[in-house]
């Protein structure tokens, strides 16, 4: 996208906004973009070091709004500018500390200041500062010609350097020779006494209005083309939309009258002691903002920092930031607050206004140079139970019939990892490119629309069971990698597409923008992943030491901000292996993870009213008072808040021992707890128990047994799942593999 043009380009001290774009940018050009061809005519001297000095020897200021523009050579010379900004502080404390006499303060300036006549004020060293610093603020003056320069890079930084140390000599050698050759009264008492002594009279008035207009044309001019560059870019929405228009030979006129129009506003104050003020607090702002902005691309270790001046350190920056902070509120502490106010509501402005640039961001590399160092800090080799959070990997087919589950599992994951997951089937060498990018962005906006936190992982494989295996063995990094996977439940329901529902896509947009989501499989269609394969995954997901989830009837679920606030989410806990009523307890692996889970779903913001209840199946023979003593005080030494609900299941338990008897006497069965023991008609009657129990709860909890080691009895094990689960409205079940859990302080 072509960039500026002519005196917009490069760093400019006009803009209380120098921060956003600078910290926005860190690309370097060879050339300034938006410059046009055959323009880059002008050298160092005429193109920099002329327009600098007439910047910095002007008198009459201007109000310098606008916005910087990222021109070539910037990255590469604005390191340069904090030798600038150096001496400048040299040439204003020197000329202050000249200009008066009398004994040292505290602070090292001399105290005894005189009475402005004009004003009938005290002065002070911060007043003599605010005004004499007008006099030092043309710097940049050359970087806004960078777009009619030939060679920006090495002009702007020579140039600028040459007219600022010939600008400090000048200032210096004029208060020397005023401070030897006038007294002290006439200083004092007459502002323009240098037309009075000079040898011909004109001289100053010559000189005043040769820097005045051309300071004047050099800043209404830039200023004009950065408020055009605003408008076009439309940072600030329609606000400044008339700025847009211009001549037929491209002459932003709008914009130069609204800036004239600013400029005579200030004017009105018809003080310029004032105005200096004013107008020193917000160069020295911005010249804070550069080196801020400077000291972020040090840290940030951008590779295209590259600054020319081989003294930079970041050592500078930080002294330029915090000399400006402290001048500023030296100057006026109302003044100062009002102008970082002022500047802080632009820049949020900004941030919610600005539409997506391509200058880059280099919050972005902060961001990854900082996420860099805590990743390596992130040791696996300290990790402790205590600190335990889910990192879920949830494998999605399709996010057309999977909105709710996907919904479900961010507030599942509480401040963990949240990976989404999908596996494209597809061999590499038979296509002309990768096909994943094209679908990622698609992915990343579901993302953005859900308002999840989730990455996403795509990968391309021969199968289903192959491509879940690499995402469980390459997600994440470091420390952060998923300790557990969720599924979706194996049946042969037809899915349905939630998407075109959704609040969050309307109807056109669904049309664009989830174009590449395939269409719902219906129950005719022939299915990507065999019931054995399905299976397979569970299995390999539990030998790669993960935690697995199953997800049946998600669609159905009604989460939380959708039932209202009269009505209290249910959260149901059956903490039991099922399947295996024999060897059925409430203190192993699978069922304190199955706990556990339960309660970071109940701690989640959205979740918060919810009702967690915990049903205790036991027998009338053994003791179920005493069972719920020992559960309510796993709880309690869990911290886990909980309704227990004690059921007795006789008569279900009483099938599966009959139907177990009757095995064993027909050898059956080789050995007690067999999955082909458990029989569909003792499955049925528990699905009808939970029911009974609990006819309509949000979403319910189950324990899930570790599928057979014989893979012959895979589909077995899958129809007992899907017998025991059916009819159950939204059902996670829950299978755990390390421990969560700790009671030790």
């Amino acid at each position: 996208m072509p960039r500026r043009q002519g005196s917009s380009g490069g760093v400019s001290e006009r803009s209380p906004l120098l921060a956003y774009r600078l910290c926005n940018s860190i690309s370097v050009e060879a050339e300034p973009a938006g410059a046009r061809a055959g323009t880059r005519q002008l050298h160092t001297f005429l193109g920099v070091v002329v327009p600098t000095l007439l910047s910095m020897f002007s008198v009459v200021l201007f109000l310098r709004l606008g916005f910087v523009v990222g021109q070539a050579g910037l990255y590469q010379s604005l390191a340069m500018f904090l030798v600038a900004y150096f001496i400048i502080g040299m040439t204003v404390l020197s000329v202050c500390a000249i200009s008066t006499n009398g004994a040292l303060d505290a602070g090292g300036a001399y105290s005894a200041y005189s009475v402005d006549y004009t004003t009938g004020r005290l002065m002070s060293f911060s007043t003599v500062f605010a005004v004499m610093f007008n006099g030092c603020t043309g710097i940049m003056a050359g970087s806004n010609m960078s777009g009619d320069l030939r060679r920006p890079s090495y002009s702007i930084p020579r140039g600028t350097i040459t007219a600022v140390i010939f600008t400090y000599i000048v200032y210096n050698l004029l208060a020397v020779l005023l401070s030897c050759t006038c007294d002290r009264l006439l200083l004092q008492r007459d502002y323009s006494f240098l037309r009075d002594i000079n040898i011909w009279p004109p001289f100053v008035i010559i000189g005043i209005y040769c820097s005045t207009l051309s300071a004047a044309m050099s800043n209404l001019i830039g200023a004009s083309r950065i408020l055009y560059a605003l408008a076009k870019d439309d940072l600030f929405g329609k606000a400044l939309s008339p700025a847009k228009q211009t001549s037929r030979g491209g002459n932003p006129w709008v914009a130069v009258i609204f800036s004239w129009v600013l400029v005579q506003l200030v004017l009105f104050s018809g003080k310029l002691n004032i105005i200096a003020a004013v107008v020193t607090i917000f160069f020295l702002l911005v010249y804070a903002t550069v080196d801020l902005a400077c000291l972020a691309l040090e840290w940030a270790s951008a590779p295209n920092f590259r600054p020319t001046f081989h003294y930079f350190t970041w050592h500078t920056c930080v002294l330029g930031i915090a000399g400006c902070v402290v001048m500023v509120f030296l100057i006026s502490p109302i003044y100062a607050s009002a102008s970082v106010a002022f500047m802080v509501v632009l820049l949020v402005a900004l941030h919610y206004l600005s539409p997506s640039s391509s200058w880059g961001y280099i919050s972005q590399a902060l961001i990854f140079h900082q996420v860099r160092k805590y990743l390596l800090m992130l040791d696996i080799r300290k990790e402790h139970v205590k600190f335990w959070r889910p990192q879920v990997l949830l494998m999605v087919r399709n996010p057309r019939s999977s909105l709710q589950l996907i919904s479900f599992i961010n507030d599942l994951k509480k401040s963990g990892l949240y990976v989404l997951g999908h596996v494209e089937l597809d061999d590499l060498d038979s296509l002309p490119a990768d096909p994943l990018p094209d679908q990622s962005d698609s992915w990343l906006q579901l993302v953005d629309r859900l308002n999840i936190k989730a990455f996403v992982n795509l990968t391309l494989s021969d199968s289903i069971r192959h491509g879940t295996q690499q995402l469980l063995f390459i997600s994440g990094l470091g420390g952060m990698r998923p300790n557990t996977i969720a599924l979706g439940f194996y049946d042969n329901t037809a899915s349905q597409d939630c998407l075109s529902q959704h609040p969050a896509f309307s109807k056109g947009e669904e049309e664009v923008a989830w174009q590449n989501f395939p269409p719902v499989w219906t129950s005719g269609s022939r299915k990507r992943l065999s019931a054995h394969e399905y299976v397979a995954m569970i299995a390999d997901a539990v030998k790669m030491h993960r935690n697995v989830l199953l997800a049946r009837s998600f669609e159905e679920l009604k989460l939380p901000q959708e039932l209202g606030w009269r009505v209290q989410p249910l959260i149901d806990v059956w903490p039991i292996n099922l399947l295996r009523p024999d060897s059925a307890h409430y203190v192993d692996t699978s069922s304190l993870f199955l706990l556990q889970m339960a309660c970071v779903l109940a701690m989640a913001r959205s979740w918060r009213r919810a009702r967690l209840r915990l049903f205790l199946c036991v027998e009338s023979g053994t003791r179920p008072r005493g069972q719920e003593d020992k559960l309510r005080q796993l709880l309690k030494d869990l911290r886990i808040q909980a309704h227990i609900h004690t059921v007795l299941w006789d008569n279900v338990v009483a099938l599966h021992w009959h139907n177990q008897q009757e095995a064993v006497e027909d050898n059956t069965v080789n050995f007690p707890g067999n999955v082909a023991c458990v029989t569909d008609e003792y499955l049925s009657a528990v699905n009808q128990l939970i029911l009974q129990q609990s006819s309509a709860p949000t979403v319910r909890f189950l324990y899930l047994p570790r599928p057979p080691a014989d893979t012959s009895l895979y589909l077995r094990y899958l129809d007992q799942l899907d017998v025991l689960t059916r009819g159950l409205g939204p059902t996670l079940l829950v299978h755990g593999v390390s421990a969560v859990t700790s009671t030790e302080l």
